[in-house]
């Protein structure tokens, strides 16, 4: 990578206020998402341990079918930066439009394939005899929701590309609300138990989507963007969103062996791993929210042919990747005391939790610059070389994580293995970022 040239304080600042101002409304968005399984959790709660069982495998079902889309909104994101770079705006919402399309297309594909098969996916998830029916109720019915869930994905991707991160916000606070008072409602109020729930979620979800449409479609009319799906557009959304598809599936399957790993360490070990998996889940919400900008600022300036001008970029975002990681890492090991007896009160689990946690502390930092450089080469379309390093990752990860019970490793080995992990990601993203071969101007990579 060419060494940028020195940047005087207002460029930085200017750097700055940009990377705030997307970044702390892509927070607060990214936060309210698991607040709604937080909501439907503690109402369902009270209903019996069954139905809460129930919703409980069901959620984790529907959050992994989710995710493994997620693509919709990073490759959506680079695509409309990158245009609206280039100074047309009717394309980056064309764009956009083949996103959501393409989101509509995939979210009833789930649908066709969720409802005949969810009492046997319930099954194979291990539910019990009696939770079982309170799982199957929930997830067929919450799979009507999907491609509303889907298409809230590519809208956001849309907004964030047009540089747009409070909207997101906003409907994200409005439909959080709105899926609260539904749930009491309709499990209480109307007598409809777990079923409430769920159509409680269903509706909120499917008014989330309707209000990102009326934003885009406004958008589209006011530029003179069509609407109509196009075909080769959504071709091509769906090519770019491959790769990112590899990268997240990779990822979810390391985090899937650290769950394996933990549990054959013992019921001690794999409840202190959620408990720090839960933590370094809500750490990684904050860090991505710089990712989130990145992909949005690094999309524009190679949009508008600006090389330099997403190099520094990409400089100073890795510097508020270093000095975020460094900050969560302290916050870790000097709020301990406070949140630790919130998870939990045994003993035995504070004594396993406690090394572990120091081993991610520490490594928050690594994790601020792979974030950071994630975001970027995102935002520069590199989707390619993403799912190819963490593939990578995933090679190395695997094993060490395997070896850990086999060398009679416990809970802090497996962190340490994923501190490896997270090395390994930095090193990949790094070399990419030094090499200069992402820095791809113009309106489409």
């Amino acid at each position: 990578m060419t060494q940028a040239p020195a940047r005087p304080k207002s460029e930085r600042r200017r750097h700055d206020r940009e990377i705030i101002a997307l970044a702390v409304p892509a927070f607060g968005a990214l936060v309210a998402e698991p607040l709604f399984v937080m909501v439907d959790s503690a109402i369902v709660g009270h209903l019996g341990t069954p139905q809460l069982a129930g919703l409980g495998i069901a959620a984790a079902l529907l959050s992994t079918a989710v995710s493994v889309f997620v693509f919709l909104a990073y490759a959506t994101t680079a695509a409309v930066a990158r245009r609206v770079g280039a100074g047309d705006l009717p394309s980056a919402i064309r764009q956009g439009m083949d996103g959501i399309w393409l989101a509509l297309i995939l979210g009833l594909a789930v649908i066709a394939f969720t409802l005949p098969t969810a009492p046997w996916l319930v099954e194979v998830f291990g539910a019990s005899g009696t939770a079982s029916p309170y799982a199957t109720t929930y997830l067929r019915i919450s799979s009507l929701g999907i491609p509303a869930m889907l298409i809230v994905l590519a809208a956001t991707g849309v907004l964030r590309g047009l540089q747009d991160t409070k909207t997101p916000l906003y409907v994200a606070i409005a439909g959080f609300t709105a899926n609260a008072v539904l749930n009491v409602a309709l499990v209480y109020g109307a007598g409809f138990g777990i079923a409430g729930s769920a159509w409680g979620t269903v509706i909120a979800q499917c008014g989330m989507a309707a209000a990102y449409l009326f934003v885009v479609v406004r958008g589209a009319r006011r530029h003179g963007a069509s609407l109509r799906p196009d075909a080769a557009g959504i071709r091509a959304s769906a090519q770019a969103g491959v790769p990112l598809l590899v990268r997240t599936l990779s990822l979810r399957a390391i985090l899937m062996i650290a769950t394996a790993v933990a549990a054959r360490l013992g019921d001690v070990d794999v409840a202190a791993h959620q408990i720090i998996l839960s933590l370094w889940s809500l750490m990684a919400f904050a860090l991505d929210a710089i990712a989130i900008a990145g992909q949005a600022i690094i999309g524009r300036y190679l949009g508008a042919g600006d090389a330099d001008g997403a190099r520094r970029a990409c400089r100073r975002m890795v510097e508020w990747g270093i000095a975020s990681g460094l900050v969560l890492g302290a916050l870790i090991v000097l709020a301990r005391p406070l949140f630790i007896p919130l998870f939990t009160g045994d003993p035995t689990v504070k004594d396993t939790l406690l090394p572990a946690l120091l081993v991610v502390a520490l490594s928050q930092p690594i994790a601020g610059v792979v974030f950071v450089l994630d975001g970027v080469l995102m935002g520069a379309g590199d989707g390619p070389y993403l799912a190819g390093a963490m593939v990578v990752t995933l090679a190395v990860f695997a094993p060490v994580a395997l070896l850990v019970p086999a060398l009679g490793g416990g809970l802090t080995a497996l962190w340490w293995a994923m501190g490896l992990m997270m090395t390994v990601r930095m090193l990949t993203l790094w070399l990419r970022m030094r090499s200069g071969r992402w820095v791809v101007t113009g309106a489409t990579r």
